[in-house]
């Protein structure tokens, strides 16, 4: 099958990869109400349709954190994405660099900055605040010396939230006899997916921060140890002390209200990204799309606005441009991508993308990404 959407690169990854993995990308938390509601409130808006209006220009490319991109979406952080595909931050990094997209590394990437940083270009980097604040400080420290232009502080994972596919499948928790069976069942029953990233992509370890995980639990204990070391404290006071350390641009990333968006720009952020972690947290959340409005008209030109959760087109990164976002990100389908076929699917989903946008951009008549506006949103 030629992949031609979102759900085409997911049931290709369905078909690939084991079904815990599957399930950890694929899922929510709880009854995955937010998740659902993430598509479903993109669906619902509606854009006008413009004719005649010369489109023989248009432009997608926009400029975030003072740098040029060719089109206002980029690679969000997904924690264990070297597990998706032989070294798969490396190979999601080189995708997001022959598109001209910012790709933003996880904290808990199987993939070390430098890594991905010397396999590709310097990532963007996400940090999750853990309670050693000396070991943040040495991880920044890192990150900076890597060339990492820009850090996404995400606070939206206090504790984790409840991801009862996790359970089911066997991801959460050490496992018992029993749980290593029927690990070792997926496994086996993905012989390809076995070989290649199992077998010839070690070390499964989160390579960021794997001195700070005691090696039982690597990969057999993710939700365990972050449970433990994770810090519920952070207050935006932290960002002052972030500060200490680091001297480039900060995105807050996982905010849903307006007021905690007016705090963010009060701390000094240069820019947010609305986001509910993809309906991996508070179920019953609001959608990223119904945040982002009176968000944007919170924090004005304070600082850049950006949206995660629920993208699955070109048509929609539209629609939250329409919102007031400067750009989106994007974190499963590229995910999905990436267990469909590595390096060379993540750019082919990029490139449908950025065709998806230019002909949304025709056909509602918008002639630049950088100037979108409400107007574009049909209110009828």
């Amino acid at each position: 099958m030629t992949p031609a959407s979102v759900a085409d690169y997911r049931d290709l990854a369905r078909r690939k990869l084991p079904r815990m993995l599957f399930d950890y990308i694929d899922g929510g938390s709880y009854g995955e109400v937010t998740l659902g509601r993430n598509t479903a409130d993109f669906e619902a808006v509606a854009l006008r349709q413009r004719v005649m209006r010369d489109m023989t220009g248009v432009e997608t490319g926009v400029e975030l954190q003072g740098r040029k991109w060719s089109m206002p979406i980029g690679l969000s952080p997904v924690g264990m994405g070297g597990l998706f595909a032989r070294r798969g931050e490396v190979q999601a990094a080189r995708a997001a660099a022959a598109a001209g997209v910012p790709f933003c590394l996880s904290t808990v990437g199987v993939c070390p900055v430098e890594e991905v940083a010397n396999g590709a270009t310097a990532p963007w980097f996400q940090l999750y605040m853990i309670r050693d604040r000396g070991y943040v400080r040495a991880l920044l420290e890192r990150v900076r010396a890597a060339g990492c232009p820009v850090l996404v502080l995400t606070v939206d994972l206090p504790t984790p939230g409840a991801r009862r596919r996790d359970i089911r499948s066997g991801l959460t928790g050490r496992p018992d006899f029993a749980g290593l069976v029927r690990r070792a069942c997926q496994g086996a029953m993905r012989p390809a997916w076995l070989w290649d990233v199992w077998l010839r992509g070690r070390p499964h370890r989160f390579g960021n921060v794997a001195d700070a995980i005691p090696a039982a639990h690597g990969v057999d204990d993710y939700w365990g140890w972050i449970g433990e070391n994770f810090d519920p404290a952070v207050t935006w006071n932290d960002l002052d002390w972030i500060r200490q350390v680091w001297d480039r641009p900060i995105v807050v990333k996982g905010v849903l209200d307006a007021e905690d968006s007016r705090d963010a720009a009060r701390a000094g952020a240069q820019g947010l990204v609305v986001s509910n972690h993809g309906g991996r947290q508070l179920d019953g959340a609001v959608s990223s799309i119904r945040a982002l409005p009176r968000i944007a008209d919170a924090v004005g030109d304070e600082l850049e606005v950006y949206l995660d959760g629920g993208v699955r087109s070109g048509l929609d990164v539209l629609k939250a441009l329409a919102h007031g976002a400067r750009a989106c990100f994007v974190g499963r389908p590229w995910a999905f991508a990436l267990a469909a076929g590595g390096e060379v699917m993540v750019e082919k989903l990029l490139e449908t993308f950025r065709a998806e946008l230019r002909t949304a951009m025709v056909l509602t008549g918008c002639a630049s990404a950088s100037s979108v506006g409400h107007g574009l949103i049909d209110q009828a």
